[in-house]
């Protein structure tokens, strides 16, 4: 499997111009799937959200994640949704979302919630945070060791995610990790969203 960027939305963003700045990262180079993370958002400013950049990410054949809520995941045709352990449990998100969309877990720095969440069926599993991230509180953190061992061990495609840069994500791809994801990393990069988009695809395909 090729690796791969795994996008994750800025916290808040102003919708129009979002928008805008989205279609123009994602033509810039590879990204995978994006997922949208509004975690301060009602239902209705998620629904708002998705109706205009869905539509974008799926024109480009890139797949729509929603962040810990299958029943909107689904009610607004997102191909996904990525729940952490505190949110909607597998089984109950998987009947939601159903057989043919993607359901990720977040599994911490845990070999116990991984294998867990692989024996159920989760379509990938998230270690981290690998390092300091401005975007939330991690709760945990994060070795590239652990990315070796689930590779060596599982067919299950695992994600790498908190504080990835360009700069330090070298560590994560050679320890195996399948997806990186990136959200402060890309959004917040110097040279702006586009260029980041630029050299993590350059990144990947070295």
């Amino acid at each position: 499997m090729t690796q791969q960027l795994y996008l994750i939305t800025p916290p808040k963003f102003d919708l129009d111009e979002f928008a805008k700045t989205l279609a123009n990262t994602l033509d810039a180079g590879d990204v995978s799937c994006v997922q949208l993370r509004l975690k301060e958002a009602s239902d209705d400013e998620i629904r708002k959200a998705c109706a205009v950049l869905r539509p974008i990410v799926q024109d480009r054949d890139i797949a729509f994640v929603l962040n810990d809520n299958p029943t909107l995941a689904k009610e607004l045709a997102c191909d996904g949704v990525h729940v952490g352990q505190e949110d909607t449990p597998y089984k109950k998100a998987r009947e939601i979302m159903g057989k043919d969309a993607i359901v990720g877990m977040t599994c911490h720095d845990s070999k116990h919630m991984a294998m867990v969440a692989g024996e159920q069926g989760a379509d990938y599993v998230a270690f981290g945070a690998f390092y300091p991230t401005q975007t939330k509180e991690p709760k945990s953190k994060a070795e590239p060791w652990i990315l070796e061992w689930w590779t060596s061990m599982f067919e299950v495609p695992c994600v790498a995610i908190g504080g990835i840069t360009d700069e330090n994500a070298t560590p994560l791809l050679e320890a195996g990790a399948d997806f990186i994801a990136v959200c402060g990393g890309v959004w917040d990069h110097p040279d702006g969203p586009e260029e980041a988009v630029k050299k993590f695809t350059a990144l990947l395909n070295s």
